[in-house]
């Protein structure tokens, strides 16, 4: 079983990347980049349009394998990205970690939790997972503030190498199991 490949929310539809939203995808990460470049390391250098085609392509094989669940977050009426929010599977096995960025101009307005909430409720719901984590780094505040808005409990802060300019190389690990989310269970 995997996740739908549209969530339509109020006001932005999370849906499966395709290979035409290239152009716009790259407008958006150029536009945002001087945030980005600070806490993505897949944004260390200004990308190319050839980076985000690949991005696609790679999303679109990643969700045939279950490997990760990405999709762009869109304003209903519009093709242009507002972000991306995505599980992964690379955290260990009934587990999926929670990703997301959003353009420069759309942060500040809740967009990114209510899409994080809605993935960690898609994710509880697959089978065999039991805990969605949120990883940041210790002083990117914004991010972290995401899991305390939506019931995560902090888990743990870990080392790790530094990745980007403004990461300090401490990790926090947030997670959300079927017990936070209101002991439903799933699967």
């Amino acid at each position: 079983m995997r996740p739908p490949k549209r969530i339509t929310l109020d006001d932005m539809l999370l849906r499966c990347w395709t290979p035409t939203d290239a152009p716009a995808l790259h407008m958006a990460v150029l536009e945002s980049f001087e945030i980005l470049h600070t806490w993505m390391p897949w944004a260390a250098e200004r990308p190319q349009l050839s980076d985000q085609k690949s991005f696609i392509t790679s999303t679109i094989s990643q969700w045939d394998t279950g490997e990760a669940y990405v999709y762009g977050i869109f304003a209903p009426d519009s093709e242009r990205p507002l972000g991306t929010v995505g599980l992964h599977a690379r955290v260990g096995p009934g587990a999926l970690e929670l990703g997301y960025w959003l353009h420069a101009d759309h942060t500040g307005k809740g967009l990114a939790t209510r899409a994080a909430r809605a993935l960690t409720e898609t994710g509880l719901a697959l089978p065999g997972i039991e805990r969605i984590e949120i990883r940041c780094d210790e002083a990117n505040t914004a991010s972290a503030a995401i899991p305390k808005r939506l019931g995560y409990c902090l888990d743990r802060i870990e080392d790790y190498n530094r990745d980007a300019s403004a990461e300090t190389g401490r990790k926090m690990i947030w997670f959300k199991s079927h017990a936070e989310a209101g002991g439903s269970q799933h699967g």
